[in-house]
């Protein structure tokens, strides 16, 4: 019996060492790698800003007088044509200062008669006392007189006739003001907003109140687009663009760089720069004031060989552990050893919103294109283990990068990142399902 037990216990004993030499040669070939096929693939860098859609030529339209508004003729909306009345302000103070300047006219009028009567009379005067201070019938003092009354009333003239000058420019300005409480349009448009109703009064006296706001032709327009200083090097007149709103998410828009100004804007420390897209808006989709995520081509290259960016930034973990002056000594031997001088742009990064600056790569007009491509170091996965192999980078959008020049060749499998359950030495294999916590091997 006891023999039997025995025998039974070693029979498990066993067992169980058999199975937990499978289970621990199993793991032993646990997946360690997570890799990506390097494959050919088209690459299109681009850089990426927010803007506000705005008509080509906007107008306000206001009134340069004071006053209360009496009828308006346009709305939301309203299709207008240059010179069409779309607004008219209370016009009877304004009538009745126009009789007051014109009553003004013809009494400085009036004025300048009655100065030209009294001119003709000392022109009399002054004629008389002439003939008789030669017969020395009157005395050298009568005929100064004479001539200081004729100058004083050719001196009132030029008064009277300032007066007439004066009130007729009173009666042009009332006039004008008159015909200032008509508001018209000063362009051919569509009205996109209207800030003023019926009965309302408006003080022009401090700044011109504004009625409507006209859009000169809504099926031109222009997104404008705050572009980070990081990125207006990219973004030159001419350029390709594309562009979505929240509207019409399923659909891409297309427009071209018209001008990128020189005039920084600075918020909150952060510089950008103004590029002004213009787009054709004919089917009169686009309104003013949508949001636009905008895209600006930078550079396209097709059938190229592409490594994803996760497998440039994956670094083994004895890499990792090493200080940081000794991976400063390794990158200066190896960029020694490639001839590569000191200071020079490889190894670098940086740019905004995730993206490589050292990744982009596009051309201005009457520009020739500088080189921008960089050296990293990828992981391919050759015989079950990990081999770096240097490569020289080009465009990138985002989440793949174009390789120039490398050992790595279409098909090869490059490392992107490590399983969370494996350690530094464990080959890579396919991970056991039946992996159970406990004894030597087991979990």
């Amino acid at each position: 019996m006891k023999r039997t037990i025995t025998i039974a216990v070693l029979l498990i004993l066993v067992g169980l060492g058999g199975f937990g030499l499978w289970v621990f040669r199993g793991s032993a070939k646990e997946a360690v790698f997570t890799t990506v096929a390097i494959t050919r693939g088209t690459i299109t860098q681009t850089v990426s800003a927010t803007g506000t859609l705005q008509a080509v030529v906007t107008v306000q339209v206001g009134s340069q007088v004071s006053g209360t508004i009496a009828n308006l003729y346009a709305d939301f909306n309203s299709k207008v044509t240059k010179g069409q009345v779309i607004a008219e302000l209370d016009q009877g103070k304004f009538k009745a200062r126009v009789e007051e300047e014109r009553a003004n006219v013809v009494s400085a009028q009036a004025d300048l008669a009655k100065a030209k009567v009294s001119l003709e009379d000392t022109e009399r005067t002054l004629a008389r006392a002439t003939e008789l201070r030669k017969r020395e019938l009157i005395s050298q003092s009568e005929l100064d007189a004479a001539e200081t009354s004729n100058r004083a009333a050719l001196a009132q003239i030029e008064v009277a006739k300032g007066r007439v000058e004066q009130a007729k420019a009173g009666l042009d300005q009332a006039a004008l003001d008159l015909s200032y409480t008509v508001i018209r349009s000063p362009v051919d448009g569509i009205v996109i907003s209207r800030n003023v109703d019926v009965g309302q009064t408006v003080a022009a006296s401090l700044q011109a109140p504004t009625f409507f706001t006209i859009a000169n032709d809504l099926s031109k327009m222009e997104v404008h687009t705050n572009v980070a200083e990081a990125d207006i090097g990219t973004v030159w007149q001419g350029q390709e663009v594309t562009f979505t709103v929240d509207a019409y998410v399923t659909r891409r828009f297309r427009g071209t760089v018209a001008q990128v100004r020189n005039a920084p804007t600075v918020v909150q420390n952060v510089v950008t720069y103004n590029a002004v897209v213009r787009i054709d808006n004919k089917e009169l989709l686009l309104k003013p004031g949508m949001t636009a995520n905008v895209q600006f081509l930078v550079s396209q290259k097709s059938d190229v060989l592409t490594v994803p960016n996760l497998a440039i930034r994956f670094r083994l973990p004895a890499e990792k552990a090493d200080s940081p002056s000794q991976v400063r000594r390794t990158d200066q031997g190896s960029r020694a050893a490639r001839g590569v001088p000191r200071g020079s742009g490889e190894g670098r990064r940086g740019g905004s919103r995730g993206r490589e600056s050292g990744d982009r790569k596009g051309t201005q007009e009457g520009q020739g294109a500088a080189d921008t491509s960089r050296w990293a170091t990828v992981y391919l996965l050759r015989d079950q283990k990990p081999v770096s192999v240097r490569a020289r980078l080009g465009i990138t959008d985002g989440a793949i990068t174009e390789v120039i020049e490398s050992e790595v060749k279409e098909g090869e499998r490059v490392i992107v990142a490590m399983s969370d359950n494996s350690g530094p030495n464990t080959s890579p294999s396919v991970a056991n399902p039946f992996r159970i916590r406990g004894l030597g091997g087991f979990r």
